[in-house]
């Protein structure tokens, strides 16, 4: 058995909005993952996107606004995080902004697991290109937060989301590690880079119809991070591969793939 993680950016409401949602349901049954991390939901006092996908699914759910959202009588625009199992404590996180007007959220949250207590954290980083300075100011107050309620000597923590850059970008190799900011470093693992197949690793495609239209390159944007795993190999990551990446008579599930991975939530037999 393993801990396995789904992350997936839903953009919103746009395109044909009824059909991709059955398409991200089908993706959910199909690889059943225990953790999910949403990025672009809405959730309002009339509408809960969530609670759309997921139906009857035994998920428990929590969700954080980033900034009003732009659609009629529709709420709040922000990440959402989906659990199997109880979620007993949730930390909102307000990132740091431009000032221009777009703003950015992350959700944490403590999960009662058959692991123990872990944490988790879902966030979605300013997106354009050029926005690499905010982006970086971001993660490190995100890092911050992780790093600060985690479990000591417990599962690692596990941080999901669309960071809206590639992996040699500033923002990443912070969180990988190998670049400082303001004099501040950390160490994540990323899932991919760790455990993925052969392959760049692309979420933001233009092989995908929906992405195609926004005339940008190819990328990895979308990220699984944890922390390093403990001496027993609980949390040691075991496998990441793209999903949510295929068309059915023309409809895809989102403009981004998603990212899956799975981690190892036993301890090895050398350590008992």
């Amino acid at each position: 058995m393993s801990l396995s993680v789904l992350t997936l950016n839903l953009w919103h409401d746009s395109g044909p909005w009824r059909q991709r949602c059955q398409r991200i349901g089908e993706w959910i049954d199909r690889l059943d993952p225990d953790l999910i991390g949403f990025q672009e939901v809405i959730d309002g006092d009339d509408y809960d996107q969530v609670a759309e996908i997921l139906g009857a699914r035994a998920y428990h759910c929590d969700f954080v606004k980033a900034s009003p959202f732009w659609g009629e009588g529709k709420g709040s625009f922000g990440n959402a995080i989906a659990s199997r199992w109880p979620i007993t404590q949730r930390w909102p996180l307000v990132l740091p902004d431009r000032g221009d007007g777009e703003t950015r959220a992350a959700l944490g949250v403590a999960i009662d697991a058959p692991v123990g207590k872990l944490t988790f954290w879902c966030t979605h980083l300013h997106w354009k290109l050029h926005h690499g300075s905010v982006r970086e100011r971001q993660v490190v107050a995100l890092a911050q937060e992780v790093i600060a309620r985690r479990v000591r000597d417990g599962f690692p923590p596990i941080v999901v989301g669309d960071f809206n850059a590639e992996p040699d970008s500033d923002e990443i190799r912070f969180m990988k590690g190998t670049h400082s900011i303001g004099e501040k470093s950390v160490l994540f693992y990323d899932a991919w880079q760790v455990a993925g197949c052969d392959g760049p690793g692309t979420t933001w495609s233009n092989r995908n119809d929906y992405a195609r239209t926004a005339l940008e390159p190819e990328r990895r944007i979308d990220y699984i991070f944890s922390g390093y795993p403990l001496q027993n190999g609980l949390g040691h990551l075991e496998a990441c591969r793209v999903v949510c990446d295929d068309a059915a008579g023309g409809v895809w599930p989102s403009d981004h793939f998603g990212v899956y991975a799975e981690f190892c939530d036993q301890p090895s037999k050398e350590s008992d």
